[in-house]
């Protein structure tokens, strides 16, 4: 562990007392927590921050319970004032005595607020630990001190912004502001994105003494000719997308054996991408097998008809070309609004179901957006519903524990960009600045329906996907995937997993895309 950073994953085990006197001096005192250097302390930290900033994924009722008189009144408070408020007035006999009267419900709230806030010191600790300790070489090329005084100043900011301390989440924001560089090292450009990040939620907080968390802020997700461009670089240049594409792509074939006319869906039609280069790469394969199939049709799933239909128009002239009998159908709507009637489904055709790093956007607060497209989907009786997505966690219920996993994950994804493009290469500034930049902010500033960036690790959807009705399907193209990745010529430091089904890109010890096949539990 590097000097001057301090983890702490369990709650102390110090004198209750003590725990207790402390809590109490820092209340009337109101010294500030975040002196330099900075010790990132769980106990002060989960204690007077974390209970009133949980996510929306948790009930509004449980906050409502335990009232909140100014900023730093939470559940824990509460239980304080209640439990030990006789070890406040100097004695010890009123804590049996507050302890009865807590309500049964009120007490198991608190029991359950502890839990989580256990739960997310754990995960806080994994992050930090693998993000500091795991990136040696990246640290040395850093300067040992400044890449670890920029790693305490951004944890630093993004408690005091958790806390609602606006003027000392501006302060360290001003000095974040000329560390994090944007053509710097792989680490200062990766905090150059949170620190956007954590500006824009400091613009949402709502003042001290205020009830909430964050003000509702909703944005448009056009597309413009910056993303556009970002997205094209990405799809060249790193190998994400194409990775999806490639097993998705060996999943279909599969399902073209024995048959000869097979129907893909497509949910968000390739993320966007103009000239479906997944679909042309599946028709060159066509075109080569001995005996061509007799048709494939593609429906294209997304909010703008007039998009998609230029892809498929594009599509058209070149199935065209290369001889194949090709369809291509539009399905307008959001997936929450999904109907299976809405697709041409021909009798006799084989259903494949393609969704590269999209479903992760239907995750919801309530947890049953998602389950109830799933099932939806379950309807249609696909053979395979091939699923593409980042393996990662970032949509738990605290900001803090969200904020952690994000800088692990994106820190490895820059730190492979260094690999393959010079610093001051403008094509790395676009991929960094107007693509990841733009998942990096939606995660750290957004909370409610304006935060669609809710990727969740392999785990999870596995879960997810079984109480939906599907099972895993073997993927049988793990040597090819090998193969691919050597032809590709990519950075050493890119590997392919297979693990529970799933096959995964990582980057050296980092998962970063994940890849997995489904199919209907009663085929």
């Amino acid at each position: 562990m590097a000097p001057g950073f301090y983890l702490q994953s369990k709650f102390c085990d110090n004198d209750e007392k003590n725990r207790h006197a402390r809590f109490l001096d820092h209340k009337l005192s109101g010294t500030k927590r975040y002196s330099t250097p900075y010790r990132f302390n769980f106990e002060e930290s989960f204690s007077d921050c974390l209970i009133p900033f949980l996510d929306e994924t948790q009930s509004s009722k449980k906050l409502k319970e335990t009232p909140c008189t100014d900023e730093f009144v939470s559940s824990e408070e509460s239980f304080y004032s209640s439990s030990t408020s006789g070890f406040y007035s100097g004695s010890n006999s009123g804590s049996t005595e507050s302890l009865n009267s807590v309500s049964k419900p009120h007490f198991r709230d608190h029991i359950w607020a502890y839990t989580q806030r256990y739960l997310a010191a754990e995960t806080m600790e994994e992050a930090a630990a693998a993000l500091i300790g795991g990136d040696e070489d990246e640290v040395k090329e850093e300067g040992s001190a400044d890449g670890m005084r920029l790693v305490q100043l951004l944890i630093a900011c993004a408690e005091a912004v958790a806390c609602r301390d606006k003027l000392h989440a501006s302060t360290l924001l001003s000095e974040l502001r000329s560390n994090a560089l944007v053509f710097g090292t792989s680490f200062q450009r990766v905090a150059s994105c949170f620190v956007q990040g954590l500006s824009d939620r400091l613009a949402l907080v709502q003042p001290l003494g205020t009830v909430g968390v964050v003000i509702p802020h909703l944005k448009t997700m056009a597309i413009s000719s910056e993303k556009e461009e970002a997205l094209s670089l990405v799809y060249n240049i790193c190998p994400h997308i194409q990775f999806g594409h490639f097993v998705a792509n060996s999943m279909i074939l599969e399902a073209f054996e024995g048959e000869s006319s097979v129907h893909v869906v497509d949910l968000g039609m390739s993320l966007g991408l103009r000239h479906g280069h997944q679909w042309r790469s599946l028709m060159n394969s066509l075109a080569n097998r001995a005996g061509k199939p007799r048709r494939l049709h593609i429906t294209g799933v997304g909010n703008c008809a007039e998009h998609l239909q230029e892809i498929g128009d594009d599509l058209e002239q070149y199935a065209f070309s290369l001889g194949l009998n090709f369809e291509f159908s539009v399905v307008e709507c959001n997936l929450e609004n999904l109907q299976p009637r809405a697709f041409k489904l021909i009798e006799g055709e084989v259903l494949v179901i393609n969704s590269i790093l999209h479903l992760h956007c239907v995750v919801k607060e309530s947890r049953g957006a998602l389950n109830a497209v799933l099932q939806k989907l379950h309807q249609l009786s696909p053979k395979y519903l091939i699923l593409v997505e980042q393996d990662s966690s970032h949509n738990g219920p605290f900001f803090l524990g969200r904020f952690m996993e994000a800088l692990h994950y994106y820190s490895a994804i820059f730190d492979s960009l260094d690999t393959m493009l010079p610093r001051y290469d403008t094509r790395r500034a676009k991929i960094e600045q107007f693509y990841f930049a733009e998942e990096i902010k939606n995660i750290v500033s957004c909370e409610g329906p304006a935060r669609v960036e809710r990727h969740e690790r392999a785990d999870q959807w596995r879960r997810r996907m079984s109480r939906a009705g599907f099972q895993s399907a073997p993927i049988k193209k793990i040597t090819q995937t090998k193969q691919w990745l050597e032809k590709m010529k990519i950075s050493e430091g890119y590997t392919t997993v297979e693990e529970k089904g799933c096959l995964i890109l990582g980057w050296k010890s980092k998962p970063i895309i994940a890849a997995s096949c489904w199919k209907c539990s009663s085929v």
